[in-house]
């Protein structure tokens, strides 16, 4: 395992920003990693730090095959991990946002720009991403339709599901759609959390990935088989929406199967306690995703359910 300095800004009042990779192996750019480019991105950190622990153990013992390079990047934006906020700075920038970045543009920008200098001579890219609303989801692999989309090559990882999405306006300053255009085969993977450790989906996304290099014969792992992967459309999803804002009680969770007119959650009266709205199933399937703070607004997406679809 090598260390390598990928970009460093430097500050007047603390240390220099830093981001660094994990070199497992060398020869071909074969995979690059990437994991947590918010700062409450936790989860995405952690499954980095054991994929980096899984790795250098595969190198000791020669299990990373010949003329193969994977790059692990466990954090693009530490600052704002250390400062314990999503975004970037007083302005609060998403990285992910700024891609592909400018060298001499904002701060964020230069970030997005050296970084993915760095990266993107990989053949495969995997980010472990999280979604712009906070809630749960169905492990699954995302992947933007660029006209460089490969949902064969996403079934390998063996999760339940990979989703396949048109991009918005939003979406092409992101680093998977960037990676795509730089001619790299990107996939977003997505677990249950976001800001807090859990190891169930830990292992499960960990897992996932060694078993994606090993069938594109860049190291030699054992491992499950995993799943035969649903490909859905992400217009296809249902979306419930919440009728009125307060207190949410959720009764349901990510994979479940519901019936129609199935209570899903409740939204309380934050002052009073009674019941404002029971959010009931408008159709039959598989709770693809769920909202998850304890608040919630008029008009925000409480679930997204996957129409008929059975395990």
């Amino acid at each position: 395992m090598e260390t390598k300095e990928l970009f460093r800004m430097k500050s007047n009042y603390r240390e220099d920003m830093l981001v660094q990779g994990y070199r497992f192996g060398k020869g071909e750019k074969a995979a690059c990693i990437a994991g947590a480019v918010r700062g409450n991105e936790i989860q995405q950190l952690y499954i980095c730090s054991q994929l980096v622990k899984q790795l250098k153990e595969l190198e000791n013992k020669g299990c990373i095959n010949a003329n193969k390079e994977i790059m692990v990047i466990p954090a693009i934006n530490p600052f704002s991990i250390n400062t314990g906020k999503r975004f970037w700075g007083i302005g609060d920038i998403d990285i992910n946002r700024s891609f592909p970045g400018n060298q001499e543009g904002d701060t964020t920008s230069r970030i997005a720009a050296g970084v993915l200098e760095q990266i993107r001579d990989y053949t495969y890219g995997i980010q472990f991403a999280s979604f712009y609303m906070p809630g749960e989801f169905v492990p699954h692999v995302r992947m933007m339709e660029t006209g460089f989309q490969s949902p064969s090559l996403a079934n390998l990882f063996g999760l339940p599901y990979v989703v396949i999405r048109k991009p918005r306006p939003v979406d092409t300053k992101t680093l998977n759609y960037n990676w795509q255009n730089q001619s790299t085969a990107a996939f977003s993977v997505y677990t249950n959390k976001t800001d807090e450790l859990d190891e169930k989906s830990a292992v499960r996304a960990t897992g996932a990935v060694l078993r994606f290099l090993t069938r594109m014969g860049i190291i030699r792992y054992e491992s499950h088989s995993g799943y035969i992967s649903h490909v859905i459309q992400d217009e296809d999803l249902t979306n419930v929406h919440a009728g009125t804002a307060g207190l949410y009680r959720r009764l349901t969770a990510p994979g479940e199967y519901v019936r129609y007119h199935q209570p899903l959650a409740q939204i309380l009266d934050s002052y009073e306690g009674f019941t404002k709205q029971e959010i009931l199933a408008p159709t039959e399937g598989i709770i693809f995703y769920a909202h998850k703070d304890p608040l919630i607004n008029q008009g925000d997406i409480t679930f997204r359910i996957i129409h008929r679809l059975h395990e």
